[in-house]
């Protein structure tokens, strides 16, 4: 009876959770209503569940509003609807043998606001234009989606302690080409390196995913003499763009983008640096490994001055990919174009014969970065396949 007890405390605990939430007039940076806008496909969803609501729950319409997600503290998201922004919980509809946790910034939401309520409810996630995900948990895992409705993924990759982590650069451009979406690389902490250095990691990544991605670096108020101004003109002679005008670039007015990097990689600082103020709080990395602890922790949308809307998310310590075939065609498309022709349909461009991936390898049809790295990714989805539990739905 004890334990049952106890338990009760913790829903009783939970159900409070809203007073722990910032205050919504604490929020800042979050965009104004009109600065999102949702396809006509998702415009017609929410006014047929409108409709719905009305005629078979007897629900006045004037209480329903289109809203997007914009920001999630513990499951009680925040809303922006054409006026104002507020806070929701789950309606019993929703709820009912349904996951919470499917909801993300970015999504377009049915939501109600009954009279006298506090909260909103949210009745209805509407279908997503694209949904940036990733597989968490092993072989019982799921998808998890980071943020919906978004143009593109910014992948940020820190300078200076060792060469560019290129092959997550690599994973997270076959992911957000999956998913439907564009990708671009931001490169901070460029005071940290040499121009060779700085000249080796832009060329690496143009050579990895190609050179039609767009690259910006960033660079600190350099301590120890660094020439920040050598740094730019070798970043633009390699085909880069630089500081916080080159990242705002690649969110242009309209348009969301998400953060994706490992703590540490420097993402709330870049966003402090577009924001023009110390929004967002940064943290120190070891100088054992380079790595940082997780400052952000809210999932959030903020609005950049004379720019886009870009999703903040938590640092991410691993990027597993499953299922993601797709997205790797698309980022290799001349080797996948390739494997077409291998003789063994299950053919790992290791060993076999009549290997056609790696007879134009070569033949110099591509060179050895594409290559390794396309053959290192294609094997861990094959693993990952294998090892998933058949109830699995992908």
């Amino acid at each position: 009876m004890a334990k049952r007890s106890r338990k009760q405390g913790r829903r009783r605990d939970a159900g409070r959770a809203p007073e722990a939430l910032p205050a919504l007039s604490s929020l800042i940076d979050l965009p104004a209503p009109g600065e999102l806008s949702p396809s006509e496909a998702q415009r017609a969803e929410f006014e047929a569940e409108r409709d719905r609501l009305a005629s078979q729950e007897g629900v006045d319409p004037s209480e329903v509003e289109l809203a997007c997600v914009v920001r999630l503290d513990r499951g009680f998201p925040a809303v922006l609807g054409e006026k104002s922004v507020t806070r929701c919980e789950f309606s019993a509809a929703l709820t009912k043998g349904s996951d919470n946790s499917n909801v993300a910034v970015g999504d377009w939401v049915v939501a109600r606001h009954p009279a006298g309520h506090d909260m909103g409810l949210l009745c209805k996630i509407l279908t997503r234009e694209s949904d940036v995900a990733r597989w968490k948990g092993g072989s019982r895992g799921k998808k998890q989606t980071l943020a919906a409705n978004v143009d593109t993924v910014l992948v940020v990759q820190p300078l200076g302690a060792r060469e560019v982590f290129f092959e997550r650069v690599v994973r997270s451009a076959v992911i957000a080409r999956d998913c439907g979406v564009e990708v671009s690389v931001v490169l901070t902490k460029a005071d940290r390196v040499s121009e060779e250095e700085l000249a080796r990691d832009i060329d690496l990544i143009h050579e990895a995913i190609g050179s039609s991605v767009h690259v910006v670096v960033m660079a600190a108020a350099p301590e120890d003499g660094a020439d920040v101004a050598a740094l730019e003109r070798v970043a633009l002679e390699h085909g880069a763009r630089w500081g916080e005008d080159g990242a705002r670039s690649l969110v242009p007015e309209g348009e969301c983008a998400i953060v994706l990097g490992e703590s540490g990689a420097g993402k709330s600082t870049m966003l402090n640096a577009l924001l023009g103020h110390e929004a967002l709080e940064t943290g120190a990395v070891r100088d054992s490994d380079d790595a940082g602890r997780h400052t952000t922790v809210a999932r959030r949308m903020v609005s950049l001055p004379g720019a886009g809307i870009v999703v903040d998310e938590p640092g991410l310590r691993s990027l597993p990919l499953v299922g993601h075939e797709r997205g790797l065609a698309k980022v290799f498309p001349e080797i996948a174009d390739a494997a077409l022709d291998c003789r063994f349909r299950d053919c790992t461009h290791t060993h076999e014969p009549g290997c056609e991936v790696r007879r134009r390898f070569e033949a110099g049809e591509y060179s050895q970065v594409r290559f390794d790295a396309y053959v290192a990714l294609a094997a861990e989805m094959r693993e990952s396949a294998t090892s998933l539990d058949p109830d699995v739905v992908l």
